[in-house]
């Protein structure tokens, strides 16, 4: 069956039409029933060249997307500056809203958010989707099988994503809104809470050690970037189960050898891949072994390889809450994952402990198949 021949679940309006845009173009594509009908961007002929290249039959304003009675599900990957003005004005329009990480800049703006959809009796939900992935899916599978015994401790590592070697203007990582901590921060929060559950406190400290940014990209507009966030950050999360997990999210280390994540059991480790990818394998030792070994994958595959990035997911994920499944990447998640970065970068010695005020479930792992 081609994708063509998959019956519509929900029409997709898709605010943004940036780099992100083909990720999700394509993985909608690839998931199938979940037809984009209408973009919008800022410069609207940049979302009518998107349309033309991916057979969209509609494209114009964000406000024209908001009145489209075509529109179910509005997915908002716009610059995370602009994320809850525009989640804002596409529930006062009454759809739902999948948004692109950070839900919103500000836990402020995220609560708001979140209490209007509740109000307007919409969905809101949130990147990222790649926990549900095999990689994540697995690794959770190990943990509630017992594989590894009793979770304690959990260690997560971010290296410098390099960004001004190949972006033309790199500044908005550098600004609020971005940084280590809500550019590559939500997708180990999120991998990290569907593993371990919530997080209750945070105590940590972070740094700029370079205060200005050269940028390099062959293609640059500007020739260097003032840093105004913490590029290097450095805390201890205590989870509601008890785990400790240390984190080091840094644009400033250039390279390592050390493992994205790995979870730590009275009966074994396990070590997962970076948390953007799907499908990549989980690796576990178990007290005893000698040798690390593969995980067997709990799900088909979950993606298409030849398409990277991908992304889809998490639009699925809130259509199928619609019809009546557990919904996993709910604002509620996003909004206290949200939380404990905000904590993360607030940290200081002097602050101390901070306690998470926002929790949430631990979400339901995917069905195996």
């Amino acid at each position: 069956m081609s994708t063509a021949d998959i019956p519509t679940r929900a029409r997709i309006g898709v605010v943004g039409t940036g780099k992100i845009f083909p990720a999700y173009a394509e993985g909608l594509a690839w998931i199938g029933g979940l037809p984009i009908v209408r973009v919008a961007d800022v410069v609207v002929d940049v979302a009518r060249r998107q349309a033309e290249t991916y057979g969209i039959p509609a494209y114009g304003t964000a406000e024209e997307l908001y009145a489209d009675p075509d529109v179910d599900v509005v997915v908002n990957i716009t610059p995370p500056v602009v994320h809850a003005e525009v989640t804002r004005a596409a529930l006062a329009a009454g759809k739902h809203v999948y948004s692109e990480k950070p839900l919103a800049a500000t836990v402020a703006a995220a609560r708001e958010n979140l209490q209007q959809a509740r109000d307007a009796g919409r969905l809101l939900g949130a990147a990222p989707d790649t926990f549900l992935g095999n990689s994540g899916q697995s690794a959770r599978a190990a943990i509630d099988d017992g594989l590894i015994g009793t979770p304690f401790a959990a260690t997560s590592f971010v290296r410098s994503s390099r960004v001004e070697t190949w972006h033309p203007n790199p500044a908005f990582f550098y600004a609020p809104g971005g940084g280590p901590l809500l550019d590559w921060g939500p997708y180990h929060l999120s991998a990290l809470v569907n593993l371990l559950g919530p997080v209750t406190e945070v105590v940590g400290a972070t740094s700029i050690p370079t205060p200005r940014i050269p940028v390099t990209a062959p293609d640059r507009v500007v020739d260097a970037v003032d840093v105004t966030v913490p590029t290097h950050t450095t805390s201890l999360l205590r989870t509601a189960s008890g785990a400790l997990v240390t984190t080091v999210l840094s644009f400033d280390i250039w390279d390592t050898t050390l493992p994205h994540l790995e979870i730590y059991g009275t009966e074994g480790t396990l070590q997962l891949p970076d948390p953007n990818h799907h499908d990549l394998p989980v690796l576990i030792k178990q007290r005893g072994d000698e040798e690390w070994r593969e995980l067997p994958p709990v799900l088909p595959a979950t993606r298409d390889e030849g398409l990277r990035p991908f992304r889809g997911h998490g639009v699925l994920d809130l259509v199928q809450a619609l019809e009546g499944a557990p919904h996993r990447t709910t604002g509620q998640f996003a909004l206290h994952v949200l939380e404990v970065l905000e904590a993360m970068e607030a940290a200081t010695f002097e602050k101390g402990v901070q306690t998470i005020s926002e929790t949430c479930e631990r979400p339901a792992p995917v069905a195996r198949g």
